[in-house]
């Protein structure tokens, strides 16, 4: 018996090397075939993805255009404001203008009869003043309004 068991071991020890390297073997090419299939499937995802990015930058073009063509409507929006702002302002300056002018000329008019008039007191005063010397009620008056 112990020869069968040392005749078993022997055969195990010289035929287990090709068995293990039968068995490493066999994971190694199953391995590499997985490898490849991964690698293949990686390509296949980001040709997928370089796709979706395509698509995506295709959007985000014509996104670009429509926010561009927002902010030329927004301009011209903010353009038109601005001209019916500044024309109603204009037109205001130049309403106030017209409507003053009379009254400005009936004012001028009215500071020249004053100053006329000023005048024309002045000469009464004085003349008032000339009688006062020789008459003594004038005299008085004058001197209660405080005018001598």
């Amino acid at each position: 018996m112990k020869k069968s068991v040392v005749i078993a071991a022997l055969i195990t020890t010289l035929f287990a090397p090709s068995i293990v390297f039968s068995a490493e073997t066999m994971p190694n090419r199953e391995i590499v075939e997985r490898l490849i299939k991964l690698e293949e499937g990686q390509k296949a995802i980001l040709r997928e993805l370089d796709k979706r990015f395509e698509a995506v930058d295709k959007r985000f073009e014509a996104i670009d255009k429509r926010l561009d063509q927002m902010v030329n409507i927004f301009i011209a929006i903010v353009a038109a404001f601005s001209a019916i702002v500044a024309t109603t302002i204009s037109f205001a300056i130049w309403d106030r203008r017209t409507m003053i002018r009379p009254f400005e000329t009936k004012v001028k008019k009215i500071e020249d009869e004053i100053t006329e008039n000023r005048t024309k007191l002045n000469d009464l005063l004085n003349a008032f003043k000339a009688l006062g010397k020789t008459d003594k009620k004038v005299a008085g008056i004058l001197k209660r309004f405080n005018l001598l």
